[in-house]
């Protein structure tokens, strides 16, 4: 089981803050998502391979590495996820793009399942699953279970704000994902909400609340 990678960079804990902020609005609270996936991005992407290449410079032929084609695919949980993409995809333009749909019950806190649609050479991959709140964790093991049943062998998970809790059960059900969690919060409420987090991302993002 692979220690989660928890940030601890001031740019990252001053963008935290302002996401926290409930009298941040949807636009800004867009851009502050989008923001700290790609320093989260920056972090799941440090062991990409390389290979050396030979370019020529405007001074003279120089040796320089590149990444070495690792195909990848970026999964968002809708609907939440859909705000870490832009900023993925400005780390990792040639990542393909899949999409989960899952909506957690209010009464029975588990995950329900109504959308997926992944990359047909997704087997072929290195998967990188996207949300921005680890509460209890639900959503993101049936998602990585769903993406396993496609062949997948290697996953991460990205998210913003985890709780101990999600983060002990995802660990727990699947122990070969590596997680990047750029705050790991107190606890969760008696309403599944992580304390002090930063309310319903959903909602947040979209304006839908």
């Amino acid at each position: 089981m692979s220690t989660p990678f928890i940030m601890d960079h001031p740019l990252i804990q001053h963008k935290i803050s302002l996401l926290r902020d409930k009298h941040t609005g949807s636009k800004e609270f867009r851009e502050l998502i989008s923001e700290i996936a790609m320093f989260v991005c920056y972090e799941a992407t440090r062991n990409l391979p390389l290979k050396e290449v030979e370019i020529e410079t405007p001074i003279c032929m120089a040796k320089t590495n590149v990444v070495s084609g690792k195909k990848l695919a970026f999964v968002p949980i809708l609907r939440a996820g859909l705000g870490m993409v832009d900023g993925v995809l400005k780390m990792v333009p040639a990542a393909k793009i899949g999409h989960i749909g899952m909506y957690r019950d209010p009464e029975s806190k588990e995950p329900v399942e109504y959308y997926c649609k992944l990359p047909s050479d997704i087997a072929k991959r290195d998967v990188f699953v996207l949300d921005p709140m680890l509460a209890t964790g639900g959503s993101a093991i049936d998602a990585i279970h769903k993406i396993k049943e496609y062949g997948v062998k290697n996953i991460k998970f990205m998210c913003i704000i985890a709780a101990p809790e999600g983060m002990a059960a995802l660990q727990k059900a699947h122990p070969d994902v590596e997680i990047y969690c750029a705050a790991l919060d107190e606890c969760l409420n008696e309403h599944a909400y992580i304390v002090p987090g930063l309310g319903d991302a959903g909602d947040r993002i979209f304006g839908t609340k």
